[in-house]
């Protein structure tokens, strides 16, 4: 503005050399340049330079550029300092225009406080402006980054979730098809003096336990690869492997079959149980009998007690050396557990008067 001869200068000095006044124009403009490494520094670097500039008689360029430094110095300074500008530059306008009033006698006084307004209250303002705006951009980016978040820690959780119940429902399913398998195959290996009665005997075991357990496996896998329509992979793997205690007496044959002497009793009018209940109380029995085959000595007690408000399920066998080598990784407890803990049922198991225990009780009533 300067070189270009349209830098009016606003000087109640007409002697000073209109040189002088390149110093805070100058000076100012560094101050510019520190606004985002140190606003206080640019402002306080600006003010004294304005203040300068207005002692010498005043030129436009520079309060042109000083209204640059307060408007950063709202942007990017801290809250009290904006609200100390905003104080001052009020305060400064309000003083401009009470005196220009006196000065005057009327009210064309007024004007007099126009220069601090525009070039004092509007930057303020401005930079006040944006500032909140982008302190709301920020704070909305922070609420979107923390919500996705969630959303993936949710995910991850549903995720795992899904994955410990498909587990646990293909350890149940598969598990007491396999152990069969294994323990027949074991006591043939075992035993090579075994009459051709006896091997084809347990050769039909192994074969009726390993065509359930494929035919229950590709059930399992081929719902989960096509859902059913209007439903989803778990909806429709839960449909799939959906046991009832109404099938009770064909799960004790079968163990019974593969060589464990079940003692099947019941207590209690058998009555329509919630969907969760009765395919847990299946699963849970299904469980304790194969570890029973797989562990114990030969025998197994089972009772199904449907009491008013739950059902009981409790199978014990005495503690043996086992089937066989088969040993366990502990994965048909945790199942057990996890099933009876989802239902806010109560699960025990463990050793009691040399024999193997397990013992769970299961709401069937609806809490509210």
């Amino acid at each position: 503005m300067y070189g270009l001869g349209t830098q009016p200068q606003l000087s109640w000095r007409p002697d000073v050399p209109e040189t002088l006044f390149l110093l805070p124009l100058a000076v100012v403009c560094v101050a510019v340049g520190l606004r985002r490494v140190a606003s206080r520094a640019s402002l306080a670097l600006g003010t004294v330079a304005v203040l300068a500039d207005l002692a010498l008689g005043g030129s436009l360029a520079t309060v042109l550029v000083y209204t640059q430094v307060l408007y950063d110095a709202c942007v990017f300074g801290s809250a009290r300092t904006w609200r100390r500008l905003l104080q001052v530059t009020v305060g400064l306008s309000v003083l401009g225009t009470a005196v220009g009033v006196l000065l005057k006698g009327d009210w064309r006084g007024v004007g007099f406080g126009a220069p601090v307004v525009l070039a004092g209250v509007l930057p303020v303002l401005t930079g006040i402006s944006v500032r909140q705006y982008r302190d709301q951009a920020a704070a909305e980016r922070a609420r979107a980054e923390q919500t996705a978040r969630l959303v993936e820690l949710d995910r991850r959780q549903a995720v795992g979730a899904e994955r410990a119940r498909m587990a646990r429902e293909l350890h149940d399913v598969i598990a007491n098809h396999l152990s069969a398998v294994a323990i027949h195959a074991t006591a043939v290996l075992s035993a090579p003096g075994l009459d051709r009665s006896q091997v084809e005997s347990a050769l039909r075991v192994i074969r009726e336990s390993s065509v359930q357990g494929l035919g229950e496996m590709r059930q399992m896998i081929g719902l989960l690869r096509e859902p059913a329509e209007g439903g989803t992979a778990v909806d429709a793997t839960e449909e799939a492997t959906r046991a009832r205690l109404s099938e009770l007496d064909v799960l004790v044959e079968r163990v019974r079959a593969a060589g464990l002497a079940v003692r099947a009793t019941r207590r209690g009018e058998p009555r329509a149980l919630p969907v969760g209940v009765d395919l847990a109380a299946y699963r849970i029995v299904q469980e304790s009998l194969t570890n029973a085959l797989k562990h114990g000595a030969g025998e197994a007690d089972l009772l199904v007690a449907y009491e008013p408000a739950g059902l009981v399920v409790d199978v014990g066998n005495p503690v043996g050396a086992g089937r066989g080598t088969l040993t366990g990784a502990g994965a048909g407890l945790i199942g057990m557990r996890e099933r009876a803990v989802l239902l806010n049922g109560r699960f025990a198991a463990g050793p009691a008067d040399g024999r193997w225990r397990v013992r769970v009780e299961l709401p069937t009533e609806v809490v509210p």
